[in-house]
C-alpha cells in the first residue's frame, strides 16, 4: 500500500474511532461490547479505579442515555408546539448535569473530560458511586441505591426524597435487574471480550 493511501487510511479509522455509532440493540451487552473494545476497556478501568462491576456501570449508562453519546432531556413545549428549554443541562453518556461534571473535573483533576467520552462517562459513574458510598453509604455493587442516589443527589437520598416518587423506586428496579442481567451476560463473555487482537 501506498505511503498517501496508508495514511487516509490511518486517518479515516481514527475518525470513526471518535464518533462510535450508538448501539442498535441494548439487551444484549457482550454483542455491544465486541463491537466497541475500547468501551471494554474503559470499563475494566473503572471497575479497578473505583470497584464498581461492569453491570452497574452499563446499567446507569443504559438507563441515562441508551448509549447515545450527545443524549439530551427532550425540550419543554410551550403550548405543546414551540420547543422552549431544556429542563436541565444533563448530557452525554452518563447525563452529567453541568455543575456535577465541573465538580468531578476538579476532584478527579481530570479537566479535559468529556461527557460524549465513553471512558470519561464510566469513569464519572465510577467516580459518583465512590462519592455515593463516602457520603449516603452505598456499596458499590447495590444498583438500586446507587440509581437512585445518582438521580436524587446524595442529600437527596440522605433524606429519602424518593420516597415518595413510586416511579422512580420502579425505574431503580430496573436498573438493579438490568445490572444483574448484564453482568451474568459479562461473566459469560469476559474472556472473549478480553482476548487481544493486533491488526497491521
Amino acid at each position: 500500500m501506498k505511503p498517501a493511501a496508508l495514511f487516509v487510511c490511518l486517518a479515516l479509522a481514527s475518525l470513526s474511532a471518535c464518533t462510535t455509532p450508538t448501539p442498535s440493540q441494548t439487551a444484549d451487552v457482550c454483542l455491544i461490547l465486541e463491537d466497541n473494545r475500547a468501551w471494554w476497556r474503559a470499563i475494566q478501568r473503572t471497575e479497578r479505579r473505583w470497584g464498581v462491576p461492569p453491570g452497574v456501570q452499563l446499567a446507569i449508562l443504559k438507563r441515562e442515555s441508551s448509549f447515545n453519546a450527545h443524549a439530551r432531556p427532550a425540550r419543554n413545549r410551550l403550548f405543546g408546539i414551540i420547543p422552549g428549554r431544556r429542563p436541565s443541562s444533563a448530557y452525554g453518556y452518563a447525563q452529567a448535569l453541568d455543575g456535577t461534571w465541573d465538580w468531578y473535573r476538579e476532584d478527579t483533576g481530570r479537566g479535559g473530560a468529556n461527557r460524549n467520552n465513553f471512558g470519561d462517562a464510566v469513569d464519572f459513574v465510577g467516580w459518583y458511586a465512590s462519592k455515593s458510598r463516602q457520603l449516603s453509604g452505598i456499596a458499590s455493587d447495590n444498583a438500586r441505591d446507587l440509581y437512585l442516589s445518582y438521580h436524587e443527589g446524595h442529600g437527596g437520598f440522605n433524606r429519602g426524597s424518593y420516597r415518595s416518587k413510586g416511579w422512580l423506586v420502579n425505574v431503580a428496579a430496573d436498573v438493579a435487574r438490568d445490572a444483574q442481567r448484564y453482568q451474568t451476560q459479562i461473566n459469560g463473555c469476559e474472556r472473549r471480550l478480553s482476548h487481544r487482537f493486533w491488526l497491521f
